[in-house]
């Protein structure tokens, strides 16, 4: 992969003696609608991955190639979607934990150390060190990234068949100019996040 040091956090929680290390990561905090989902995998330390990066700045094509790679190559992958329902009756806070753990139990080889961007997973009762941008920095959190973003953006994709004219397969949710315009002509779809703060503000404003 060109980028030894993106397996820095891998190789030191390997020489503390775990085995099997997850990254960790979650998509899907900031979008007006639709789940909050967590993304969980394991690599063999140095595979070559060509092409992983941060799953923000990839295309959409490029996000597809590298999840196609990414679960043929992984020793697990795992994926854990907390709809929109979820989110607005537990809150952001909650929902992330529970997508990420989600993500972690749902791994068909059990972790023994999680690489978690930034933030912990308060469920999963494993050891774990948080890394601070760790969807840049570390191989492991990047793909779980991957995985978690395209897995959102292909529940988006189908989302936009159920509810046309919200235009959620190009926005996936997101609070862009045409998604409130949207929300404003057509009232809010079955998945929008009705009850969560920075919806209310939006229609409050609006109004």
């Amino acid at each position: 992969m060109g980028r030894p040091m993106l397996w820095r956090y891998e190789r030191m929680a390997s020489a503390m003696g775990y085995q099997v290390v997850a990254g960790v990561d979650e998509v899907g905090m900031g979008p007006l609608a639709g789940p909050v989902v967590g993304g969980a995998a394991v690599l063999p330390i140095g595979v070559k991955i060509s092409g992983l990066d941060d799953s923000k700045l990839l295309r959409f094509a490029e996000r597809e190639r590298l999840d196609a790679i990414i679960r043929r190559k992984a020793v697990a992958v795992s994926v854990c979607a907390v709809d929109h329902a979820q989110v607005c009756s537990l809150g952001l806070t909650r929902a992330r934990h529970l997508a990420t753990a989600g993500a972690v139990a749902g791994l068909g080889v059990p972790a023994e150390y999680l690489l978690v961007d930034a933030f912990d997973v308060p469920y999963a009762p494993l050891p774990q060190m948080a890394v601070v941008k760790g969807d840049r920095t570390c191989a492991s959190i990047m793909a779980a990234s991957i995985v978690a973003k395209v897995a959102r953006d292909r529940a988006m994709i189908e989302y936009d068949r159920m509810y046309p004219g919200y235009g959620f397969a190009g926005h996936k949710g997101y609070a862009t100019r045409a998604h409130r315009s949207a929300i404003l002509r057509l009232g809010p779809s079955p998945i929008h996040r009705t009850t969560w703060a920075p919806f209310r503000a939006f229609i409050n404003a609006a109004n």
